[in-house]
């Protein structure tokens, strides 16, 4: 028997909701996962990547592949250890962008190998498993759900969400620069503590965002988009951040521009109208200093992972 699953890609933070907010966009990777007939023959994992030149060679194809860690920690939670498997991974996520390419993989092998054993996890389940591989929910959750969520950790292990409402008038463009940026690298110029007036400023952020999102408040979403937990101290990171909200800040239309989780990609909130302009200025900006990017504005995912 042989299991696929299609995960969506995702955007975590979203600005002021840094590991806790996140949404999902109709980019995908596939994980496909069987039993191997022939007894010794181990685990096989295969990274498939025909869409893009983008490198797989750093990626684990042994045990320390993160998706067959995933699956491992399910097997032992119902007791079992796991059957020789192959693994195919279909990588249509650009990779150590900031668009939860890993979670997704995770979320994927472990739908996957949830299927194969006959479902004996529920989705909360596959949630807190896939949350202990990542280190916190915000890609997590959306991969698995789909559409814009609030989730957290909880000290027990288990994640609490909600997901959020979304005005489709609001277009989602996402701009990915073709070099890459390691999680653990954008997240190690991070300060280890914050002061209190910009902790209270991101918890004023945050409930700016969550009334935006039931009021379809275009001001109120703009006011939300601001950051000084994480943003501020990633932008050395990212060539072009700074210039490219600058030069987006006045133009009409625009409601807003993050960092796509922990970055590079980025992120532009606004109408339809102005389109044009921000595929324009975003890619001029990184022009100038010589950085090329593709540019796609799309629809909200809102189905999630998918058994194909």
């Amino acid at each position: 028997m042989k299991v696929s699953v299609k995960i969506p890609a995702t955007v975590a933070n979203l600005g002021c909701g840094f590991d806790c907010f996140g949404l999902a966009l109709p980019i995908y990777n596939t994980v496909s996962i069987q039993e191997t007939v022939l007894p010794g023959s181990g685990i096989e994992i295969n990274i498939h990547n025909e869409d893009s030149d983008e490198s797989t060679d750093n990626i684990p194809t042994d045990k320390n592949n993160i998706v067959y860690q995933a699956i491992e920690l399910l097997y032992n939670f119902i007791g079992q250890t796991p059957a020789e498997l192959k693994i195919d991974i279909n990588t249509g996520i650009p990779i150590a962008r900031g668009l939860g390419s890993s979670a997704s993989v995770v979320v994927g092998g472990l739908i996957a190998a949830n299927e194969l054993l006959g479902r004996p996890a529920d989705k909360a389940v596959i949630a807190s498993i896939a949350t202990e591989i990542e280190g916190h929910p915000d890609n997590v959750i959306p991969s698995i759900y789909g559409g814009v969520n609030l989730s957290s950790w909880e000290d027990d292990g288990s994640v609490v969400f909600s997901q959020l409402p979304w005005n489709n008038d609001w277009k989602i463009t996402v701009c990915i620069p073709d070099y890459e940026l390691a999680t653990d690298i954008s997240r190690s110029v991070l300060p280890e503590t914050v002061q209190l007036k910009d902790a209270i400023f991101n918890l004023r952020r945050t409930a700016m965002f969550v009334s935006a999102l039931y009021t379809k408040d275009d001001n109120l979403l703009k006011l939300s988009l601001k950051d000084r937990l994480h943003q501020p101290y990633r932008t050395k990171l990212v060539p072009g951040l700074n210039a490219i909200i600058k030069n987006l800040k006045h133009t009409k239309g625009v409601i807003g521009c993050t960092l796509a989780g922990a970055g590079p990609a980025i992120i532009v909130f606004s109408d339809k109208e102005s389109l044009g302009d921000i595929r324009e200025i975003v890619t001029q900006t990184w022009d100038d200093i010589n950085v090329r990017a593709e540019i796609h504005t799309l629809p909200l995912e809102t189905v999630g992972a998918q058994v194909l």
